[in-house]
């Protein structure tokens, strides 16, 4: 059931939604004519065509033909559904959701929600001014000019200092407003253990605030300045925070990770901050634990389909190795390569771009190792293999990686591991299954999306060409609906997409409702959306629509004409061989009523 509220609420962030300004902020475009042209952010591209067209208000690709309006692009780039699109939209442009009938628990939880949102963005802007513009921020300041982090970095992640005080963040806070038991559920105080009041939980770290996909803050991390335990210290978990579903960067590095088309994972977030800042942006990092079943499915949602590829940058160390293999076992299901960037002398990726530079680092991810050669490196590095115990380890170890692969790398890697070894490929090929049966299950990931899209060369006939014409006649002069119905009826058109066009336009005519753009992309499928677009944007010259609809609804009831006859005719012949001759002659008939229909239609035309 439609709520007039929703519908008055989705009108109004419509009539305020600029479409240019939507994918401007995305994608650079270039005016030429009465449209905008710039390169397909879903498909891999280099002449541009992607276009928008502002007065219709919408885009279309030419390459891959995705379409639609302002929130269709939004659901596509962003991930998201397409009334979620709709509620960012709202958000940007300060347009309140209407109020929905709620329980009194729903009640409470949304202003838990939002009471826990607003008092993080308060403390971000709180740890930020302490940073940049009071004194308490000085050692801040000192630790991120050594670190080599600039001030544009530093605004970029609105990264803070928390003053060396024991209630300066929760005095202020109280000070205006806040509660105490909306600092305790923030994570941003704890309860002091001898007499009342609270504390700070961060006091005399850096602070780096943490934000989910869409930007807004949920948590914190913050990092001692000297040898202090715990070096770092993490927003404990809420309802906005779980470390297991959230990638540092994330909302900054997404469309970074599209274009270049992998992602790069580091151990922590001073690394991606590194990393970002030096302008190599497709990275994101855990939050001191362990790659997780939710991180993957986080990343493969901006991933290639085709060749998606994540590259580890983990400490050198036993520990990084390990991590990067429990990583392989989650991320094979995804159907996704891992590569291993290794970082010289053990280095972490923040030293090595200090001391490097950003395009060495850069270097170092265009040559990132696959994960069969840097394993083995390591294993061998570390066993010894002389005898016939070490040999077994090295299969033990390397048992997940080669396992892992698919059919013709796995025959080759198993050869080539019997070669270093000097042992038979049969025998090395029983050891390393034994190995794996013995091996816990991987974590499984589920399924997975795919934002980018392939090219797609269209193959357009007359009748697909001269639907559109007929959608968008049907689209600009609902009235004339009434008439087609009669003269071409829906499975007069070819195309089942196009006729399910026709048919959700002939339910608004009969309903009293004007079609909207926001609407149709609702109610439609994703093909038929895309087939609307496309004969919305198609550029026609005005003057001779009125023709082009005539020749097309002409052509299309000849053609279903033609179609019948030649079905009838099949028809007779068939009942001539069974020798049924009143079949036959009921078909003949028919073919004689056709074809008469079909000659006066002729005679009309001329």
């Amino acid at each position: 059931m439609r709520s007039e509220k929703m519908d008055a609420f989705v009108q109004e962030v419509d009539a305020r939604t600029d479409i240019l300004q939507v994918v401007q902020s995305y994608v650079p475009m270039k005016r030429r004519g009465g449209r905008y042209w710039g390169c397909c952010p879903f498909h891999h591209e280099k002449t541009p065509s992607f276009s928008v067209v502002p007065d219709k208000g919408f885009f279309y690709c030419f390459g891959c033909h995705a379409g639609g309006n302002a929130f269709k692009f939004l659901s596509m780039i962003e991930n998201v559904s397409y009334f979620d699109a709709i509620k960012m939209q709202a958000e940007k442009l300060g347009i309140p959701m209407p109020a929905r009938d709620r329980t009194p628990e729903q009640e409470a939880r949304d202003r838990q929600f939002a009471n826990l949102r607003k008092v993080n963005q308060m403390a971000r802007d709180f740890f930020h001014n302490c940073l940049t513009m009071t004194r308490y921020g000085e050692p801040g300041k000192a630790y991120f000019a050594g670190r080599g982090i600039s001030d544009a970095t530093i605004e970029a992640f609105g990264l803070g200092f928390a003053p060396a005080a024991w209630d300066k963040l929760s005095t202020a806070f109280q000070k205006r407003g806040v509660p105490q038991q909306v600092l305790l559920e923030a994570g941003l105080a704890a309860e002091r253990k001898q007499g009342p009041g609270l504390y700070d939980r961060f006091r005399n770290r850096i602070i780096i605030p943490i934000a989910d996909i869409r930007g807004r803050v949920v948590g914190f991390g913050g990092r001692v300045l000297d040898d202090s335990k715990p070096k770092y210290l993490n927003t404990p978990e809420t309802i906005l925070f779980n470390k297991r579903k959230l990638l540092f960067g994330l909302d900054r590095s997404h469309r970074a990770i599209q274009d270049a088309g992998y992602a790069i994972v580091v151990e922590g977030y001073m690394d991606a901050i590194s990393v970002f800042g030096a302008g190599v942006e497709n990275v994101v990092a855990t939050l001191g634990t362990a790659f997780t079943a939710d991180h993957a499915k986080l990343l493969m949602q901006y991933l290639p389909p085709g060749h998606p590829v994540i590259c580890f940058c983990y400490d050198s160390d036993a520990a990084g190795q390990n991590a990067t293999i429990r990583a392989l076992a989650i991320i094979q299901h995804t159907g996704a390569e891992v590569r291993v960037i290794v970082v010289p002398d053990g280095k972490d990726p923040d030293e090595y771009i200090r001391k490097h530079g950003a395009d060495a680092f850069r270097s170092l991810a265009e040559h990132a190792q696959g994960l069969f050669t840097y394993r083995l490196q390591y294993v061998l590095r570390h066993v010894d293999y002389t005898q016939r115990a070490g040999k077994e380890e090295v299969e033990r170890q390397m048992a997940p990686v080669i396992l892992s692969q698919p059919t013709k790398a796995r025959l080759e890697t198993t050869r080539r591991l019997a070669q270093i070894l000097m042992l038979d490929e049969g025998i090395v090929r029983a050891d390393l299954q034994a190995a794996g049966r013995r091996a816990p299950e991987p974590e499984n990931t589920g399924p997975t999306a795919a934002q980018q899209r392939q090219p797609v060369r269209k193959v357009d006939d007359a009748a697909e060409a001269a639907g559109r014409v007929i959608i968008r006649m049907a689209w600009n002069h609902p009235d004339e609906l009434t008439r087609l119905r009669d003269v071409l009826p829906t499975d007069h058109i070819p195309s089942p997409v196009q006729q399910e066009i026709l048919r959700y336009l002939q339910d608004q005519h009969d309903a009293g409702r004007a079609p909207t753009a926001v609407q149709a992309a609702a109610d439609l499928s994703d093909a038929a959306g895309e087939k609307l677009t496309e004969a919305l944007t198609e550029d026609v010259d005005p003057s001779a629509e009125a023709q082009a609809y005539r020749d097309s609804v002409s052509m299309l009831r000849k053609s279903y004409f033609t179609q019948l006859i030649q079905e009838h005719s099949r028809r007779a012949t068939e009942a001539i061989n069974a020798k049924d001759n009143a079949r036959a002659e009921a078909e003949l008939k028919e073919v004689k009523r056709i074809t008469e229909l079909r000659s006066a239609l002729d005679a009309d035309e001329t």
